[in-house]
């Protein structure tokens, strides 16, 4: 009886138990290894499943192969970007700067091309003859000045014509001071073409005391500075075509020898200077 007693191996129940993990079985060696357990069975091992074992599969059965599957992370749909104002203003302000680049090309190229056409000049001008009609003091002592001016407008152009249109103004000055002023007459002045114009100006200075002093004192020295402003509006014609108005501002530097009322006054220069203003 004692022979037969088998003495088994003392299990710590202390110790921690630590989960067993069966290997996974090639599949010819699956039937060796559940006879082999039901032989531990047969020998007086419990058959009961520890809990810490996994579950067994029945005997015959086919072994499942144990896939590791990672599941697949699908990648979130990109959004449309939006665009921000900044971008957009930007934008805008590239095309508008584009646009205004082209027209001033446009408008360059054309203004080029026309002057190599029309060859434009300025018309210029001479004082011809300068009369005083009148020069005295008023009551009031303001300065009243009666001038009697011819001068000559010239058109050197070939191909352009030029229109005086209403409210031209012809002035005379001495040390920015107003002697006296008149309207130049409406008129057309052809291609290269001289017309002689008179203009009779008139004018009241309220300061008649001290400029009359002033002159007679100056025409002791036997020059007296007088300067002739031209204020004209024109319309300038290409051909059969009128253009919109421009101005031509000019100023003639005069020096006369005496301002002595219906005498012959003499000009010792004459020096004018004209320009055009859009």
């Amino acid at each position: 009886m004692a022979d037969h007693q088998k003495i088994h191996p003392a299990m710590d129940l202390e110790a921690p138990r630590m989960p067993t993990v069966p290997p996974i079985a090639p599949h010819g060696h699956q039937r060796s290894s559940t006879v082999a357990h039901k032989e531990m069975n047969e020998k007086g091992r419990p058959s009961t499943t520890p809990v810490d074992q996994p579950h067994r599969r029945p005997i015959g059965s086919q072994p499942s192969q144990v896939v590791n599957t990672i599941p697949a992370i699908s990648a979130a749909p990109k959004q449309p970007e939006k665009r921000s104002s900044s971008s957009i203003c930007c934008r805008c302000m590239c095309w508008a700067l584009s646009i205004l680049l082209l027209a001033l090309i446009i408008i360059g190229a054309t203004a080029g091309i026309l002057y190599l056409i029309f060859r434009p000049k300025l018309p210029s001008y001479s004082v011809n003859s300068l009369k005083i009609s009148d020069l005295r003091l008023n009551l009031d002592m303001s300065l009243y000045a009666k001038f009697d001016v011819k001068i000559t407008a010239e058109n050197p152009n070939k191909k352009i014509g030029i229109y005086y249109e209403q409210g031209g103004r012809l002035s005379v000055w001495y040390t920015n001071m107003r002697l006296c002023e008149g309207a130049l007459p409406k008129f057309y002045q052809g291609h290269q073409n001289k017309t002689v114009l008179y203009v009779a100006l008139t004018g009241q200075n309220q300061y008649g005391n001290v400029l009359m002093n002033a002159l007679q004192q100056q025409q002791q020295t036997g020059s007296i500075p007088l300067d002739l402003n031209v204020n004209a509006p024109v319309a300038i014609e290409l051909g059969t075509l009128k253009l919109r108005k421009v101005r031509i501002l000019g100023k003639c530097l005069l020096v006369v020898d005496s301002l002595t009322a219906n005498n012959f006054i003499s000009i010792k220069a004459d020096n004018c200077k004209f320009r055009l203003k859009l």
